[in-house]
């Protein structure tokens, strides 16, 4: 029978000089996010991973009935309102010896930078994919994401109780589609009404799972071997035939499981069952919090940076304003990175070398907040307060580190945003300017516009709904939302001159603008008026990132 030989290796190697405390600490936390196209199964994982890690007791759906709870990650009125997760919100909770941050991101078939700034405060993901489709568009995109960083992946083959995919041709396409090798960890007993349960590869046995109603409670399992009577009477003899021949299979075509790559995110654990009948939800978690690596260090400007060192550090990855209607107030998101936080503790700004107290610091799960004496690498804090902190900013005691952690992504729509009310100017750019701030969405300027209406850039157009819902709900501003043509964005500056006066000619449907950093941009209506532009304008330098350096 297939057999699976795992050796887990250490992800860090202690210098004597390091602080026992926060190296004990650190290999305890394990800081990760769930990425899936939409409807996957990504936020019903989420809340069933909290479910076995004791921290929900029944777990919602976002398609429950009424009389069922709401999803625990979705705080934001619209979230609840269209069943989608549109912001990231972070879970904190402990399983076994292990305290999990599981950050949940945006599973909307927009998704923003939002989504790709909680990828850059994580050491792991779980990629979640619909066995019945496969791997789709926006699994893709944050795949991509995730193996530019170096993140480990691991993957859960959901909704195996629905007609599925052959399991093999699922872990063939991880390879042929998305290049990276797959180790399957579990196999699947049958698939829809067949489905039964799953094979564990390293213990060799079977679990048989029990469905319970609506998926609120934790699945009664019966764990057996594969030879066991009560197997092979519970399995229909076509579900036991093609398991026992596909796992024969793997034992010489499958690839070996390997830490080392698995750490360097050149391979996946594979792991299949039902989220909605928490089938299989449990051997995820524990393989999950056994494999996955603590926090790791992080390059700074100036060197690498060990979560075990005494000195504290961080970054901050997000903003958010309002998050709790009762409060009113702002939440700076900071990721640790090394040493102790200690509540009002003094930390220095790296881009301003002012000095701020971390006085208020919340721990979050979800909307509700705690607060927060200590914390450790790879914890994630929320600090309240009008604290003038920007994404990305680096948090020390002296300011000397650096941490570029936060990437730019070119904005692929855009739209015009219209105050309606001139007495209700002052909400309206109050509003605009903390949503601006929380990184919603990047504002332009017109080159030769004479009316100074603000243009906004997003990755998705859903962020423009986002925008338009909180001015309105939550600052009272009355505005509307315009959609322009243009799609694409470049940014210029020529080879030779500092002197922008004189501009090239455009394509039709193009124009000239600015962006915060008053770096000229041109907006274009296609990628294909993009190229054009570029070829006929040799002269000058267009590239879909902001430039170091322009007029």
């Amino acid at each position: 029978m297939s057999q699976l030989k795992i050796a887990v290796h250490s992800t860090l190697q202690v210098p004597p000089t390091y602080t026992s405390r926060i190296s004990r600490e650190a290999a305890r936390r394990r800081t990760f996010a769930i990425i899936s196209h939409p409807d996957a199964g990504k936020t019903t994982l989420t809340e069933k991973f909290l479910l076995y890690g004791g921290a929900l007791h029944l777990a919602g759906s976002v398609t429950a009935r009424k009389n069922q709870r709401a999803a625990t990650s979705d705080w934001m009125a619209l979230e609840r309102e269209r069943g989608i997760s549109i912001t990231s919100t972070v879970l904190q909770f402990e399983y076994r010896d292990r305290v999990i941050n599981l950050l949940d991101t945006p599973g909307h078939r927009d998704f923003s930078e939002d989504t790709y700034r909680v990828l850059t405060a994580v050491d792991a993901a779980v990629m979640v994919i619909d066995a019945g489709k496969g791997i789709e568009s926006q699994t893709r995109k944050l795949f991509e994401v995730c193996r530019k960083r170096g993140v480990p992946i691991f993957t859960f083959m959901n909704k195996l109780d629905r007609p599925a995919r052959s399991p093999v041709e699922l872990c063939d396409e991880l390879e042929s589609v998305l290049g990276i090798a797959a180790c399957p960890m579990n196999w699947p007993l049958g698939d829809g009404a067949d489905f039964r349960g799953v094979y564990d590869r390293l213990q060799k046995q079977v679990h048989l799972f029990e469905r319970t109603p609506g998926g609120a409670y934790r699945a009664p399992v019966q764990v057996a071997g594969l030879e066991d009577p009560a197997v092979r009477n519970t399995l229909s003899e076509s579900v036991y035939a093609r398991a026992t021949e596909e796992l024969e299979l793997l034992t010489g075509a499958g690839a070996e499981f390997d830490h080392r790559r698995v750490l360097s995110g050149e391979l996946t654990p594979v792991f299949f069952g039902s989220a909605a009948n928490n089938f299989g939800v449990q051997l995820l978690l524990d393989n999950f919090t056994e494999l996955a690596p603590q926090p790791l260090p992080r390059r700074a400007q100036q060197r690498l940076v060990h979560p075990e060192e005494e000195t504290f550090s961080g970054f901050v990855f997000k903003i958010q304003a309002n998050m709790n209607p009762r409060h009113r107030d702002r939440m700076t998101f900071i990721r640790i990175v090394s040493g102790r936080f200690e509540r009002d503790m003094t930390v220095t700004q790296a881009s301003t070398g002012k000095k701020i107290r971390l006085s208020n610091a919340q721990k979050m799960f979800a909307q509700d907040r705690e607060t927060l004496d200590e914390a450790w690498p790879g914890d994630v804090i929320g600090i309240v307060g009008n604290h003038d902190f920007t994404i990305g900013e680096t948090l020390s005691p002296d300011g000397l580190l650096s941490f570029h952690e936060i990437p730019r992504f070119a904005p692929e729509c855009f739209a015009l945003l219209i105050n309606n009310s001139t007495a209700k100017y002052k909400r309206f750019r109050e509003g605009l300017d903390q949503l601006l701030k929380e990184g919603v969405a990047q504002l332009f300027e017109l080159e030769q516009s004479h009316q100074k209406i603000p243009l906004i850039g997003a990755v998705g157009p859903l962020q423009f709904e986002v925008l338009h819902h909180r001015l309105t709900e939550e600052y009272g501003a009355d505005c509307r939302i315009e959609n322009a043509a243009w799609n694409t964005v470049r940014w210029l500056r020529h080879k030779h001159s500092a002197n922008t006066a004189t501009l090239p000619p455009l394509p039709s449907g193009a124009t000239f603008a600015r962006d915060p950093a008053n770096r000229l941009v041109a907006l274009f209506t296609s990628d294909w008026s993009a190229r054009f532009f570029a070829e006929q304008n040799p002269e000058w330098i267009c590239e879909s990132q902001p430039l170091e350096s322009n007029s």
